[in-house]
């Protein structure tokens, strides 16, 4: 009995240190998670070298090793519970009357969790333990100038649309939520506006809440109107599912006057103010105006909230 012990601890000894030079080898031990396809698992079967190795985990979630004439189920399953499957398969195929195996984890690539967009450093990682949103967000050094008002989560085919106001507020944990891994976070970049015509400094501005941007706010960022500048003027806007701008007259003296209520501007309006002279441009020529000012800072300086 004590001969059976003394080997039996011996054995395990050179076991332990089997693993120990794998796992130098291959790199620290990972988090212990359950194992996913294309997972790399570090099996190490003491006295037999030719069924110690690292295996890929399969597309199907499957394992295969020599000799065994099945391959085993691998996914779903934690690395503990892997060593007793290829245990029982080795005995059961007679290939070794008691064997000793162990599982490590080499590489997870079956929980990535990918974050593009307006983030300040795009990447995808692995979902190791317990990540949310935020943890996700931090990981990409946090949000770019340009975010828009949401963040957007894909699973499958199912997408969920976070504010990033609530979700940097902290009120709703409803809004940081866990990831698991397999999720697309994209942070869509903001859209804007632009005033051209009779203000002071016309532009492309940001627009961070379309639910709060109006024409008074924009001519404020505008630093207002200049002398002469007409009594009405316009919002050019996208007719929807066309290429076609709709005109929209207001009445701008009436609003500044608080006569009228302000207006609401959407995304990629053009708020032209004409001069007083009554000189109007035409919709293509504001757009190139528009587009010029927003892509280079030569011609039309460009302000942003």
């Amino acid at each position: 009995m004590k001969k059976l012990c003394a080997a039996l601890v011996g054995a395990l000894c050179i076991l332990s240190a089997q693993v120990t030079s794998r796992t130098e080898a291959t790199g620290a031990n990972l988090p212990v998670q359950k194992i996913g396809a294309d997972d790399l698992v570090d099996i190490s079967v003491y006295g037999s070298p030719e069924l110690t190795r690292a295996v890929r985990v399969g597309a199907q979630g499957q394992i295969r090793l020599p000799m065994l004439k099945r391959d085993l189920q691998a996914a779903g399953l934690f690395p503990g519970e892997l060593e007793l499957a290829i245990v029982e398969a080795l005995r059961a195929e007679q290939i070794l009357v008691e064997p000793l195996v162990t599982v490590t984890m080499a590489e997870y690539r079956s929980r990535p969790i990918s974050v593009a967009g307006a983030v300040k450093r795009p990447l995808t990682f692995q979902a190791f333990g317990n990540v949310t949103l935020l943890d996700a967000i931090a990981r990409a050094e946090g949000l770019a100038s340009e975010a828009g008002p949401d963040i957007l989560i894909t699973r499958g085919a199912e997408t969920q649309r976070i504010s990033v106001k609530g979700l940097m507020g902290g009120a709703a944990p409803e809004l940081n939520p866990r990831l698991t891994g397999g999720e697309e976070i994209r942070v869509p970049e903001a859209g804007r506006v632009y005033v051209v015509g009779s203000v002071k400094h016309p532009g492309a501005f940001t627009l961070r809440d379309a639910s709060e941007t109006s024409v008074l706010k924009v001519l404020a960022l505008a630093e207002g109107l200049i002398p002469f500048a007409s009594k009405e003027a316009y919002i050019f806007r996208h007719r929807d599912g066309t290429e076609s701008k709709d005109e929209i007259p207001i009445a701008l003296s009436k609003i500044m006057a608080r006569k009228s209520p302000d207006v609401t501007l959407a995304v990629d309006d053009i708020l032209y103010v004409p001069d007083s002279k009554g000189r109007r441009l035409s919709v293509s020529a504001l757009e190139r105006i528009a587009g010029f000012g927003a892509a280079t800072s030569s011609g039309l300086l460009i302000w942003r909230r």
